[in-house]
């Protein structure tokens, strides 16, 4: 076992809580109930144009980016309790610079569909994510990201709709808004009734790494990005829709992009990992690489520094060395499934020990190995993303 001081004890840290998922889940999963209201925004999308139909379903929107707008009264007003605008004066809205490139979609994924925002404009994909993650705040994004997963959003225009359906169902009887006041109640314990997982993508280079750094066209780079950092993405949202977790942690990180890699060209390379963490020519760190985005808060030593590097190099090498030796079985649609389902259940030190390809086999790649000689399928499910 690595020996780690206590400021790199995040390295042996595993979030993922494997009781929720249940084996034989069918793969695609079924969609969450927030995609039949986006497959709604879309069709919209098709007559008018995103942004004028993003705004008017998102209250983030009508406001505009702003220190301190979050803690605004207004704001708050309007988006925890879903109260009308019409009458803030705050409430001036938000602008992208260029609406007309703005793209709106649905995603499959193995956790079934997610809804897409997608911008080839560097500037509006920093205001999305102000609006939507920082609540309206404006903050430094750091270069290297060009995505964003908006877990747990509370979609007033779901809940404006629900309150129609049920005045509906509730005809004419008397004291209603005492009557809704319960039900609303109700709906707040089912969170699938209200709340929203959506991506926020950028179109730029991946990791902001250019195509000359891996030696390919800058046509095909800005192609095989997007599937990278779409896949990832999509990784995020099955370990948070099963295992409970999507977190800005290494391991969480080594996951996707290995996800990412794979869809993007079918097999591993672990150079192009380290690429995208700004480890290329390591043992240097390249300023600007994503390794730091996952750093804990406090600062690390040198000599601490040295080690995550250390690990996170180790980690991805024997990610491709072991997805080499058994790539036949690994890089099919089940092989993939079953290769993420493994990683979930280790951690980056595990990963990058000298016991790591035995490790992977235990968790549950060797059943998966056995039961593929036997000719059954993996437990994992079915298709391919």
């Amino acid at each position: 076992m690595i020996c780690l001081p206590e400021q790199l004890l995040f390295l042996r840290e595993n979030h993922f809580r494997h009781d929720r998922f249940r084996p034989g889940e069918p793969v695609p999963a079924q969609d969450e109930l927030f995609v039949t209201d986006w497959e709604e925004y879309i069709a919209d999308i098709s007559r008018k144009d995103a942004y004028s139909v993003l705004r008017e379903r998102f209250i983030q929107f009508r406001f505009p980016v702003q220190a301190g707008m979050s803690k605004n009264s207004n704001y708050q007003q309007a988006t925890r309790r879903g109260t009308d605008t019409a009458a803030m004066p705050e409430a001036t809205g938000t602008e992208l610079a260029d609406p007309v490139n703005l793209r709106v979609y649905l995603y499959q994924t193995f956790a079934g569909r997610i809804p897409v925002m997608e911008t080839s404009n560097r500037g509006d994909f920093e205001t999305l994510v102000h609006l939507f993650f920082r609540r309206n705040e404006p903050a430094v994004i750091p270069a290297s990201m060009g995505a964003c997963m908006i877990k747990g959003y509370n979609n007033w225009d779901r809940i404006a709709k629900y309150k129609k359906r049920w005045r509906e169902k509730s005809g004419n009887k008397g004291n209603l808004d005492m009557l809704w006041q319960l039900a609303f109640n109700q709906m707040k314990a089912q969170r699938e009734c209200y709340q929203d997982t959506f991506l926020i993508l950028s179109t730029a280079e991946y990791s902001g790494v250019s195509a000359g750094m891996l030696g390919i066209s800058p046509a095909r780079w800005r192609e095989l990005s997007m599937v990278i950092r779409r896949e990832h993405e999509a990784t995020h949202y099955f370990t948070w829709r099963f295992f409970g977790a999507a977190r800005n942690h290494l391991l969480d990180e080594l996951i996707a992009d290995y996800r990412g890699i794979v869809t993007a060209i079918g097999r591993y390379k672990a150079d192009w990992f380290l690429c995208f963490m700004g480890l290329e020519s390591y043992p240097a760190f390249r300023p600007g690489g994503r390794l730091r985005n996952y750093l804990p808060d406090s600062e690390l030593s040198a000599a601490a520094f040295n080690e995550v590097k250390s690990i996170v190099k180790k980690a991805a090498e024997n990610l491709e060395s072991f997805s080499n030796r058994y790539a036949q079985r690994i890089y099919t649609a089940e092989g993939k499934q079953a290769m993420l389902l493994a990683m979930s259940k280790m951690t980056l030190t595990e990963l990058a020990s000298g016991d790591a390809q035995n490790i992977l086999l235990d968790t549950g790649l060797n059943a998966f190995f056995s039961k593929e000689v036997e000719g059954n399928e993996c437990c994992f499910g079915g298709g391919e993303s």
